[in-house]
C-alpha cells in the first residue's frame, strides 16, 4: 500500500470515530468511548497534517495552471508563489512519513530511571548523584514528578545506586534513548596530582509496567524483611521495614528500605521487579524481530558507551549519533532537549530507511 493510500485508509478512520463518537449510544459505554477517544487523539495529527499537505498540494497545482497565463504579472505572481509553497509541501511530505512510522507502545508510559556506578569507585559514585540531579532538572522543566525508590548512598555524597519513578507527559518517548553507559572524565576531588581519570556509570529507562503488563505468580517470589541500614543516629531505623523481593525463576533481587513503613517498602520494590520482568520479556520478544524492526522501535544496547563528559574541555560527545556539544554546565543543569531532539531525528531517519523510504521520497 502506498503511504497515500494509507493516509486516505487513516483518514476515512479517522472520520468515522468521530461519527461514531457522536452517537449518544457510544457514551452509555465508557469503556468503548474510551478506546475510541484515544485512537481518535492518536491519528489527530497525521490528518491535521494530511489536510494540510492536500492544502499545499491543491495550491501547487492551481498556481501551475495560471502558469499558463497570458498576463505576465499573473504568471509572475504564480512562479513566486511555486517558489514559497514547493519546499513547504516537500517538509509536509516527510513529517506524514515520520507520522506512519511504526509507534513505539510504550511512548506514553512513565518509567523507572536507574542509575548505577561501573568503574571508577568513588568518582563514579558521585557521578551518579550529578548525572541523577541533571535529570531531576530536566524533568523540571517539562513539569514532570520524580519520585526517588530506593538509593544506595556513599559516604562521600555519591550513591553506589539510585532508582526513581518519572511521571508526566510522554515520559518514555523522551528519555529511552538515554539508557547505556555515560563515560565521565574529569580530575576527581582527591587526586593530588591533578590527573585526569575516567570513570562511568550506566543508566536504565524502563517503562513502568502495570499489573496487567506482567503477570507474577506469588509463589515465585521469596520476600524478606530485614532492619534497614544507615549512617547511625536517628536516621537508623529500629524495626524490620526494609524488603527484599526475590523472584525465583528469573533471579531477579529487588530491595528497597528507603521508607520507614514495610509496606510502602514492598510497594516500591514489586514496582521495580515489575518494570525489569516486563524489561526482559520485551528484549526477548525483540529478539525474534527483524533487524528492520529493531531499528524502527530504536531500543539502544545498554552495554553501549553512549556519550562523554568531558569537564576540562567543557565538551559533551553523544557517540550514537556524532554530536559534540561545548555547554557542558548548562548540560549538568538538565538542558539536554537539543540532544533528545537530535536523537529523536536520527532514529527516525534510521526507521524510514527500514523501510526504504528517504526523506524525500
Amino acid at each position: 500500500m502506498s503511504m497515500f493510500n494509507k493516509l486516505e485508509s487513516v483518514e476515512a478512520r479517522f472520520r468515522e470515530i468521530e461519527s461514531r463518537l457522536s452517537d449518544p449510544e457510544i457514551a452509555n459505554r465508557p469503556d468503548e468511548f474510551r478506546r475510541l477517544s484515544q485512537e481518535h487523539a492518536g491519528l489527530q495529527d497525521i490528518v491535521t497534517e494530511y489536510q494540510n499537505y492536500k492544502t499545499l498540494d491543491a495550491e501547487i497545482h492551481s498556481n501551475r495552471e495560471l502558469l499558463k497565463e497570458k498576463d505576465s504579472e499573473l504568471v509572475s505572481m504564480a512562479r513566486d508563489e511555486l517558489k514559497r509553497i514547493e519546499p513547504l509541501l516537500e517538509i509536509s511530505k516527510n513529517q506524514l512519513q515520520i507520522l506512519l512510522l511504526p509507534k513505539d507502545p510504550n511512548d506514553e508510559k512513565d518509567v523507572l530511571f536507574e542509575i548505577r556506578a561501573g568503574a571508577g569507585g568513588e568518582e563514579a559514585a558521585l557521578f551518579v548523584s550529578e548525572l541523577f540531579r541533571l535529570y531531576q532538572r530536566f524533568a523540571e522543566r517539562q513539569s514532570w514528578r520524580m519520585e526517588i525508590l530506593s538509593a544506595n548512598p556513599t559516604g562521600l555524597g555519591g550513591f553506589k545506586e539510585i532508582i526513581a519513578e518519572i511521571h508526566g507527559n510522554r515520559v518514555f518517548s523522551r528519555l529511552k534513548w538515554e539508557g547505556g553507559v555515560h563515560r565521565v572524565q574529569r580530575v576527581p576531588l582527591t587526586e593530588a596530582q591533578g590527573r585526569i581519570h575516567t570513570s562511568t556509570v550506566t543508566v536504565a529507562v524502563l517503562p513502568e509496567a502495570e499489573e496487567v503488563d506482567v503477570t507474577i505468580n506469588p509463589v515465585d517470589l521469596r520476600i524478606d524483611v530485614f532492619r534497614s541500614g544507615g549512617a547511625g543516629g536517628q536516621g537508623v531505623n529500629t524495626t524490620d521495614s526494609a524488603v527484599r523481593i526475590t523472584h525465583i525463576p528469573s533471579g531477579l533481587v529487588v530491595v528497597c528500605q528507603d521508607e520507614r513503613s514495610q509496606h510502602k517498602n514492598k510497594d516500591k520494590a514489586m514496582k521495580i521487579l515489575r518494570a525489569r520482568l516486563l524489561d526482559i520479556e520485551q528484549e526477548r520478544s525483540a529478539k525474534t524481530q527483524t533487524d528492520a524492526r529493531r531499528s524502527m522501535v530504536g531500543t539502544g544496547d545498554r552495554s553501549e558507551r553512549i556519550r562523554t563528559y568531558n569537564f576540562p574541555q567543557g565538551r559533551l560527545t553523544d557517540h550514537r549519533i556524532g554530536l559534540t556539544l561545548y555547554s557542558l554546565q548548562d548540560v549538568m543543569e538538565g538542558k539536554i532537549d537539543d540532544i533528545i531532539q537530535g536523537l529523536l531525528n536520527h532514529y527516525q531517519m534510521e526507521a524510514l530507511k527500514a523501510q526504504g523510504i528517504g526523506p524525500s521520497d
